[in-house]
């Protein structure tokens, strides 16, 4: 058996192993990457790519919509979801290479295809190849959580992993989840044609804002989805080639659902299982491998990263997280996570983002909070493009800290940026409402509520009066 002594050893090639094996392998170290699925993980083949590939298709399907507020008609529409599906495989093969075997070996990575196991707390077992790292790094992403409902072990369901391969023919579905992935495929499949029902035990989207999800409710009334919150789902049963859920309400009525395909979007739960993980002195809790602040398990050598560790399963965390492990492991400096500035979008129409506290986590947290809130339709350029729902609102503390930003809207998603630097680098409502930005952009929103936190000082009877002494003077 192959023994390798490399710098770092990294398990899983989604997006968070993937981080840490280029930069390592780019700043000198000697690197090994063990994957025995799909290279790219999760965000390239079954989450973020594809579920962004389809909503970009949704989309175009209700331009016409809009168009005639414009003084433009389309002809009659028609929608071909072989083709859509099409379009999806194509984006992912367009990105695909930047994640391939090839490219890592051009990098100087050690690429091993096989499935990876600690046989004690310093050697990993990959096939024929045993590894003795100085530092590894456990990357192995997340799965879809099944729910234990009664019958759903006996029926067909779709997860985030096989949804994208059956597009084409999905013309009823039940949608069980209505955080952001249920959402976001629940309003594409309805814009594609689709007859959707959703299901979700809470409210839509319960961890956002309550005044923008309403809005994002909204819509997806108006694209059609049937919308059951507040119900919970306590049974599947197979019908033919159909499927029938029962939901139970607040109110402990029973009521069954009926349709062609149903997609569980519940949650996540960490890959954690068979990897030896005993062996190698690494704590494992129900929400996933337990991690200290600089993201090292119970084993100072293995790192824990991505959604594996039970933390914000994004992708951009994941990306963040890497770049954390590498100035820890390989510089030897000290790093913490931070998720006081973690931002999230659920790509809906209209896009829903946040970074921070929403406003009820503030209150909760804080106490007294300030609340500056800007509409779309005070925007010029949301007029022109006739884009006047959504909003942007700021909670900051007393001394004009920024807290959290909501968004919701065209492009929120691409607004959020200088928010996320606020956050990041502890900055007050000044430094945003100081700023000069171009006229006319959606980015005016976020400077004009910024300045809506020092309106009432600024044209306050005290202000006035000073103005007035500062005549005498000349």
């Amino acid at each position: 058996m192959r023994l390798l002594k490399p710098d770092i050893c990294v398990i899983g090639a989604g997006s968070a192993g993937l981080s840490v094996a280029a930069g390592a392998a780019q700043l000198g170290a000697e690197t090994v990457l063990i994957e025995a699925g799909t290279m790219g993980g999760d965000c390239l083949n079954y989450g973020c790519v594809p579920s962004k590939a389809l909503l970009a298709a949704a989309k175009a399907a209700v331009q016409h919509r809009a168009a005639a507020g414009f003084g433009i008609d389309f002809s009659p529409m028609h929608i071909d979801r072989k083709r859509v599906q099409a379009h999806i495989k194509e984006v992912i093969a367009a990105i695909a290479p930047h994640d391939s075997v090839e490219r890592f070996e051009g990098l100087g990575v050690t690429v091993l295809r096989s499935w990876a196991k600690f046989i004690d707390d310093r050697t990993v077992e990959a096939g024929d190849v045993r590894i003795q790292a100085r530092r590894f790094v456990l990357a192995t992403g997340s799965s879809a959580f099944i729910p234990p409902i009664t019958g759903i072990d006996q029926a067909p369901y779709l997860t985030n992993e096989t949804v994208f391969d059956r597009v084409a023919e999905i013309r009823d579905l039940i949608v069980l989840g209505g955080g952001p992935i249920g959402v976001e495929l629940a309003q594409g499949f309805a814009r594609l044609g689709a007859k959707v029902q959703l299901v979700e035990m809470a409210r839509l989207l319960p961890r956002d804002d309550a005044q923008a999800v309403e809005l994002v409710r909204a819509s997806l009334l108006r694209d059609g989805v049937a919308l059951h919150e507040g119900s919970a789902a306590t049974e599947v049963q197979r019908a033919g080639d159909r499927i029938r859920l029962a939901i139970r309400a607040g109110n402990g009525a029973t009521q069954w659902l009926e349709g062609g395909h149903l997609l569980v979007a519940v949650g996540r739960k960490p890959r954690v299982d068979n990897m030896g993980l005993e062996q190698a002195g690494v704590a494992v809790t129900p929400k996933g491998i337990q991690v200290d602040a600089g993201l090292r398990t119970t084993n100072r050598r293995i790192y824990a990263i991505g959604d594996c560790n039970g933390g914000p399963a994004f992708t951009h965390v994941a990306g963040h997280q890497a770049g954390l492990v590498i100035r820890s492991a390989l510089f030897r400096l000290p790093a913490a996570f931070d998720v006081r500035a973690l931002p999230w979008v659920t790509y809906s129409d209209p896009e829903l983002a946040q970074v921070g506290l929403t406003e009820e986590a503030a209150r909760r947290e804080h106490g007294e909070v300030a609340v500056t809130h800007q509409p779309a339709t005070g925007n010029d350029r949301a007029r022109t493009e006739r884009h006047e729902g959504g909003f942007l609102k700021i909670v900051s503390d007393r001394r004009a800290r920024v807290l959290g930003v909501t968004i919701v809207g065209v492009q929120a998603g691409e607004l959020l940026a200088p928010w996320c630097l606020a956050l990041a680098r502890g900055l007050k409502l000044s430094a945003l409402a100081g700023l000069m930005l171009p006229y006319p952009t959606l980015s005016e929103m976020g400077k004009r509520a910024a300045g809506q936190f020092y309106a009432g000082k600024l044209f306050s009877p005290a202000t006035r009066k000073l103005v007035r002494v500062l005549r005498w003077f000349g």
